[in-house]
């Protein structure tokens, strides 16, 4: 098929959306909240044309073409060409989309020139054909209807170089272009601080740390002048989250949250849950928070009525392009009302079911006593999904209906598919049978609707949990660890936490249970081997006095965070503790936040120890920001490493330049006597590409940029290597303090010199100076006045250039 080249140009626009003021002060405790901030993803077949105004093109091999674009439709384009959902006309495949920024007086200068006016502006495409020469290095102006646009000859009359039709309004010549920095997503949601980040140290901790936006004037180290996307056959999140479902369930508190955790179980085993995280939407959120900037799905499972400002919020999302999943839910729209049949009320009836491919499924299903029914006079366009009562009146239980011209599309459920058979709702034997053989087939309706609504729901079992393996950096260390242990263990051999009990055995066999609560360590060394975690590896690479040297280890495990609770107050300092996993179960993020923890991601848990009366012991929110420096100076620091772009996100991000997080880090303390003891976790992603993506693919492309073959990373290196950093930084802090590593952070930080406003577009105006010598943030006043950002559950937006509230 022929191949094209897209050339976009952009503005951003201007956003308006009223935002709570942070307050300043001087303050230096407190505790982060919690944030859900992630991805809005488009998932369904996005058309070109529907995105972007065509100027100009140049027929040949490739094919080019310019036209112009929102930045919000340029994010739409970039992310469905990544995903491979971006469908061009004429059979044409695009292969390369690069972003522009042409300068206003350029335009207004062509915007009267005549549709077969020609400008040189990009580089001279591969020979085109006798038939249509055009002139070397130029490209033709064109408009939307004209059929070089499509790939298409010019048919006589219509448009086309020679072709009579006037332009369309707006319709612009092409002048000389500037590359500027490409932005994958809307500017209002780039760079959001997510989920997955950190919860605030118990001591001497920032509260409710706050976002930075994004530098538009960061130097050119930072980003790239001209940033291309070209695929490469697999798919990437290129907006960097996680992306969210939200769940909207009701008003009343305690009957709200257990309405969600019934609702969000039967879509957890519909979803790929490594590629969604899904959370309770509150009133009070949907309406303070800009959760549709970061929402893939809102599930409305509730039969209250939708109160008039939130139904607009939901209106709203959808007139975005946002998708909704109505469950059992009095929310309705586009002249459609839902009709009380009480006669259905609980009763377990046939429906029958039209797939997209429109076959057909019988099931059981238990109806909410409420029907579809269509206003008086009105003709709708449904889509594909449709389902209707095996009765005399087909009462219409699901219907899919799209909505504005944006994509947005809503599927409406009357039909209780978010209830097992077991539910208290069913009271009959005779029913919990009919439901219970139409089960399988309830999870088949649901996957087509959340398929349809752009969600994977290729199910992924969670992998078992394994046996943890106790290993030695240092085979000196073994004999003093085997005699503390055998000091420390029950007569069981057993030591126990408040969250977990660790058996200590000298062999495993499968007739071991293993539990979230009750896991076996192995102690046997020899016995051990693993295909993701080389031993040998991490102790060549681990260069450090006394952390990171007594290793739990655990193919699956449920949570690194809490395997050494139990032994992290006891142990000597020199037994330096850390857990590592390839996988977890129920990794956690700041708060009540998940933290998704697929294959090939760097997972630890370490242990250290400060004085309270030494430099970081003073200034304990310091170490949030160590450790997220030791993760990018510990690949950086690598030779031939040095310009691979990861960067440090105030106060504990780990990215890509400044446009996709690569890992965070929790911190956990207990001040205990003199002394804090610290667990910091910590992941980032080293191999595994979705759902963000990874360190190895920078180095991919690095050396397709570079002709270069630096080879990909491993993850037991990695660990080793940040460990090592980590404890040099922390030494170098307590000889110097501050001073001692800011100059390296800097180097690494994403913000330079940034203006933000505080609160609202209308806000006062900062510059963003750098961190106190507590670790928060400073900004000058435009009275020149440096004071320190106290915020009150806010979060810097990356783009707004503002502080916005974050989502509780």
């Amino acid at each position: 098929m022929p191949g094209l080249e897209l050339c976009v140009l952009w503005r951003c626009k201007v956003h308006s959306e009223t935002i709570v003021p942070a307050s300043l002060r001087s303050a230096q405790c407190g505790r982060e909240d919690s944030q859900v901030n992630e991805q809005l993803k488009f998932t369904m077949i996005v058309k070109w044309s529907d995105c972007c105004l065509p100027l100009a093109c140049r027929p040949g091999d490739p094919y080019q073409l310019i036209a112009e674009a929102s930045v919000d439709d340029f994010s739409k384009l970039g992310v469905a060409f990544m995903e491979d959902r971006l469908q061009m006309a004429d059979g044409l495949v695009p292969q390369k989309i690069v972003s522009v920024h042409l300068q206003d007086h350029t335009l207004k200068a062509l915007e009267d020139q005549p549709a077969n006016k020609q400008a040189q502006i990009l580089p001279q495409s591969p020979e085109p054909s006798a038939e249509s020469k055009p002139e070397p290095d130029v490209m033709e102006h064109v408009g939307r209807d004209d059929p070089k646009v499509l790939g298409a000859q010019p048919i006589p009359g219509k448009g086309g170089a020679s072709g009579s039709e006037p332009a369309e309004e707006g319709d612009r010549g092409v002048g000389s272009v500037e590359h500027c920095p490409l932005h994958l997503s809307s500017c209002h949601e780039c760079l959001e601080l997510e989920n997955s980040t950190i919860e605030s140290v118990m001591f001497a901790s920032a509260e409710n740390i706050p976002d930075l936006p994004y530098d538009h004037s960061g130097s050119s180290e930072d980003v790239a002048d001209d940033i291309r996307l070209e695929r490469e056959g697999r798919r990437v999140n290129i907006t960097g989250k996680a992306p969210n479902i939200l769940f909207y369930v009701g008003s009343a508190p305690q009957e709200a949250l257990d309405r969600f955790q019934e609702v969000r179980l039967v879509l957890a085993d519909c979803v790929d849950t490594d590629s969604y995280t899904l959370y309770h939407l509150s009133r009070e959120s949907a309406l303070r928070d800009p959760w549709s900037d970061n929402c893939l799905l809102l599930v409305i499972a509730t039969q209250e009525a939708i109160p008039e400002d939130l139904s607009q919020k939901f209106m709203a999302y959808l007139s975005q392009g946002g998708k909704v999943l109505g469950l059992c839910s009095s929310f309705t729209f586009a002249g459609f009302q839902v009709t009380s049949k009480s006669v259905l009320k609980e009763t377990v009836q046939n429906l029958i079911f039209s797939k997209a491919d429109q076959t057909q499924l019988k099931l059981s299903i238990l109806s909410s006593g409420y029907v579809f029914e269509e206003d008086p006079g009105e003709r709708l366009s449904l889509g594909k999904l449709k389902g209707h009562l095996e009765n005399e009146d087909q009462d219409r239980l699901i219907v899919q209906v799209p909505f504005g011209t944006h994509g947005g599309e809503a599927v409406l459920c009357q039909a209780h598919l978010e209830l097992p058979p077991g539910s208290s709702v069913v009271q009959a034997r005779e029913d919990f049978d009919l439901l219970k053989s139409s089960n399988s087939r309830r999870y088949e309706v649901l996957r087509e609707i959340l398929t349809t609504l752009g969600l994977n729901c290729d199910i992924r079992q969670a992998p078992a949990l394994t046996p943890l393996h106790l290993l030695p950096a240092a085979e000196e260390i073994w004999d003093p660890l085997m005699r503390w242990l055998g000091k420390h263990v029950d007569p069981e051999g057993v030591i126990k936490s408040s969250k977990v009990s660790l058996k200590f055995l000298s062999s495993y066999t499968s007739e071991i249970e293993i539990t979230p609560s009750a896991l076996p360590v192995v102690t046997d060394v020899e016995a051990f081997s693993s295909e993701d975690f080389n031993l040998d590896i991490y102790r060549q690479n681990l260069q450090t006095e006394r952390l990171g040297k007594v290793i739990l280890f655990a193919e699956v495990t449920p949570t690194t965070m809490n395997l050494l609770e139990g032994l992290m107050f006891e142990i000597p300092q020199e037994m330096g503790l850390i857990a590592i996993a390839v996988r977890q179960t129920q990794g956690k993020g700041r708060g009540a936040n998940a933290w998704l923890s697929p294959m090939g991601c760097a997972l630890f848990t370490l242990l250290i120890s400060i004085p309270l009366r030494s430099q970081l012991g003073q200034r304990i929110p310091f170490v949030q920001h160590l450790m997220s420096l030791a993760v990018v100076e510990a690949v950086r620091s690598i030779p031939e490493y040095q310009d691979i772009n990861l960067r440090v996100k105030w106060p504990n991000d780990i990215y890509y330049s400044d446009l996709m997080k690569l890992g965070g880090v929790l911190v956990n303390s207990t001040l205990l006597g003199e002394t804090f003891y610290i667990l910091i976790g910590c992941g980032f992603n080293v191999s595994n590409s979705n759902p963000t993506i990874c360190i190895n693919d920078l180095v991919a492309e690095y050396n397709k940029q570079h002709r270069t073959e630096l080879k990909p990373l491993r993850t037991d290196s990695l660990i080793a290597r940040t460990v090592t950093v980590l404890e040099k930084l922390i030494d170098t802090f307590q000889d110097k303090g501050p001073n001692g590593v800011l100059p390296l952070y800097y180097k690494y930080w994403v913000h330079s010199g940034q203006r933000v406003r505080l609160g609202s577009l209308e806000g006062p105006e900062v510059w963003l100076v750098g961190l106190d010598d507590s670790g928060f943030l400073q900004v000058q006043q435009e009275d020149g006045k440096v004071v320190t950002v106290h915020p009150d559950g806010n979060s810097f937006d990356m783009l707004r250039n503002l502080i916005v509230p974050k989502q509780q």
